[in-house]
């Protein structure tokens, strides 16, 4: 074997995802399956855990940058992508287990995943008071102006995607539907789990990461309008069950208090490292006033008129003004 295949073989597989916070590895939920994961199958991950996504290979997160196949975007992908390299949680599951799996990750993601995705990004008071604060906070400016409000529409487009309805709107029926079908959804995965440690035995497996990712942010966030989180909390097998999991793989990230504001820049970034910091906080601050005049005049706050110099014969006004057509 060449010292290159040693060297490519020996080079970790770098993960980017959200940073954590609420004593969570990190605040997405795609980004918790993997990591979860890469966890229970061994991967060696270099994780980079940062709050732009646009520093991230694929431009979003999670993002997984490998040797061989690019970048790759979706847990789905990623986790195809472990397997490929031999990190597989699922190794000793059985056909039936598989198939188990598969089923429960498709309810997950029809049944509980939308109603989630409401009570975080589309609940008006759970929105404003804490995710987009959350996310305004931890951007790096000037981004946090933006970027928040643009993931709350992809949100919003997501769920109009999984429901089908690409014209559905927020309000109380929607509401009373998702959370419906959410709390069948954890009573079903409730019953599944029964007295075991893991959904399979005593091995955490692919099923364990979905199920974990789906239900740890609703276990530690603490919402104004908690009516999921209220249920979760009559299902105490399940809350044990994101805390062994916490506590058996993420012990570092238990330690953080919930819901304590964190100011941090970007780890390994041009905003960490001189001689660039001066470079980027002066763009940062271009872009800024750059975004709101555009803002201001696309939407009519602000009005550009041209105006003509004064000529002396009607003439000479005549010529300006073909000129001015013609550019």
């Amino acid at each position: 074997m060449s010292l290159k295949s040693l060297s490519n073989m020996a080079a970790p597989l770098e993960l980017y995802c959200w940073k954590g916070d609420y004593g969570l590895p990190s605040i997405d939920v795609d980004c918790l399956i993997v990591l979860a994961y890469a966890k229970f199958a061994g991967a060696p991950l270099k994780v980079h855990k940062i709050t732009n996504p646009w520093r991230s290979p694929t431009g979003t997160l999670p993002a997984l940058k490998t040797r061989d196949e690019g970048s790759l975007s979706q847990p789905s992908k990623i986790i195809i992508h472990l397997r490929k390299q031999m990190y597989n949680a699922d190794y000793d599951l059985s056909a039936k287990e598989g198939a188990d799996t598969l089923a429960f990750v498709s309810l997950l993601e029809e049944k509980l995943l939308p109603a989630l995705v409401y009570t975080l990004w589309i609940d008006s008071k759970n929105y404003v008071d804490v995710t987009r604060c959350w996310y305004a906070e931890n951007i790096p400016f000037p981004l946090n102006f933006l970027l928040p409000n643009r993931m709350h529409s992809q949100q919003l487009e997501r769920l109009r995607l999984v429901r089908g309805d690409p014209v559905l709107e927020p309000g109380e029926q929607l509401e009373k539907e998702l959370y419906r079908d959410a709390f069948e959804c954890m009573t079903l995965l409730s019953q599944r789990l029964a007295s075991q440690k893991f959904f399979f035995g005593d091995s955490p497996s692919s099923l364990d990461a979905y199920v974990f990712a789906h239900l740890a942010p609703l276990l530690k966030i603490k919402l104004p309008n908690g009516k999921l989180q209220q249920h979760l909390n009559s299902l105490s097998n399940l809350q044990q069950f994101c805390t062994n999991i916490l506590t058996l793989y993420f012990p570092s990230d238990i330690q953080d208090t919930p819901g304590r504001k964190m100011h941090v820049q970007p780890d390994g970034g041009d905003f960490d490292n001189e001689p660039n910091k001066r470079r980027n906080q002066i763009l940062s601050v271009l872009f800024a006033v750059g975004a709101m005049l555009g803002y201001a005049v696309l939407t009519g706050i602000v009005t550009i008129k041209r105006e003509l110099p004064q000529l002396r014969n009607s003439s000479h006004d005549d010529d300006e003004g073909d000129e001015e057509d013609e550019d």
